[in-house]
């Protein structure tokens, strides 16, 4: 099971999730897709994930972007599943200090007030340190323009990395890596040997 989380401000329409589920979709594996709509309050956002999981989440992978990174790993930490952090947030309860008040979703246009009760909820979901690295793909671009990548190399070392040089929050070259996130959960077979 693949279960996508968006980021702060989005939705299962955002372009990774619709790319995702593309390529699910053509390995006719759409039946292992998940790509909930969170709630902003962080709390009721990890509820409603945890409702949409199995008695035994283990072989569960969560996918998460920027904010849904950061509840990817505390999924992860929870469940003793796998993740894959695209370009996550790191300490977003920080991040996120200097903009509450309004906020307005970029696919849904809904307005909704950003609190601090929700910083408080994020700040209670913090992961540290992370255990077992290896159940962690890291991918993120250098050129991120909202979170420093240098932050989630650090927090994320021993887990498999994936660094591109440039890009952008929005991760440029998702597409390229789509393959990868599947091998990495377990399925998509790894590539045939080339000759030697």
């Amino acid at each position: 099971m693949l279960v996508y989380l968006h980021g702060f401000n989005s939705s299962p329409r955002s372009i990774k999730a619709r790319l995702l589920e593309a390529r699910m979709d053509e390995l006719d594996a759409l039946d292992e897709f998940v790509c909930p709509a969170l709630p902003h309050g962080p709390a009721e956002a990890i509820a409603s994930v945890e409702v949409l999981l199995p008695d035994d989440a283990s072989a569960v992978t969560f996918v998460g972007s920027s904010l849904g990174g950061f509840y990817a790993t505390w999924l992860a930490e929870r469940h003793g599943a796998r993740a894959v952090l695209i370009n996550p947030a790191v300490q977003p309860h920080r991040l996120l200090a200097p903009h509450l008040g309004e906020q307005e979703n970029l696919y849904t246009k809904e307005r909704w007030m950003l609190t601090a009760q929700h910083l408080a909820q994020l700040a209670a979901l913090e992961v540290e340190p992370v255990t077992r690295p290896q159940r962690y793909l890291l991918m993120v671009e250098t050129g991120d323009e909202v979170l420093d990548w240098r932050q989630a190399v650090a927090k994320y070392t021993g887990a498999q990395q994936i660094i591109v040089e440039g890009g952008d929050h929005g991760f440029a070259s998702f597409t390229d890596h789509l393959d990868a996130i599947l091998r990495f959960a377990g399925l998509l077979a790894p590539p045939a040997p080339g000759p030697r």
